[in-house]
């Protein structure tokens, strides 16, 4: 499964531009311009499974620092500011990482 399955290409690219500059990435805005705001509970939770990179069934604080690069891998990094905002947007019960469960809200949110 890709990124792209899911998502289309032409929004993945125009939600990178809107990122690119550092500090610049707000997961609200990003997730409205990918798309992913959109998508049902269970496309959104195939992303998560993208996402979650060493399959744990959370994402963590290395993953989601690495967030952009999987929706294009020549995508910047997320500045660790950037990162701790994120994950603390997401840990709603905070045990430093999101599950599937959390990032279903984040993306509503």
């Amino acid at each position: 499964m890709s990124i792209t399955d899911i998502l289309s290409a032409k929004d993945i690219e125009a939600a990178l531009c809107s990122v690119k500059a550092a500090e610049s990435f707000n997961y609200k805005s990003f997730f409205c311009k990918v798309g992913l705001s959109g998508k049902t509970p269970e496309q959104v939770k195939k992303v998560f499974e993208i996402l979650d990179q060493d399959k744990s069934g959370f994402v963590e604080e290395d993953e989601l620092k690495l967030f952009l690069q999987n929706f294009c891998s020549s995508a910047r990094v997320l500045s660790d500011a950037e990162t701790k905002a994120f994950l603390c947007a997401g840990d709603s019960d905070g045990d430093g990482k999101i599950g599937v469960d959390e990032f279903q809200a984040l993306v509503r949110s």
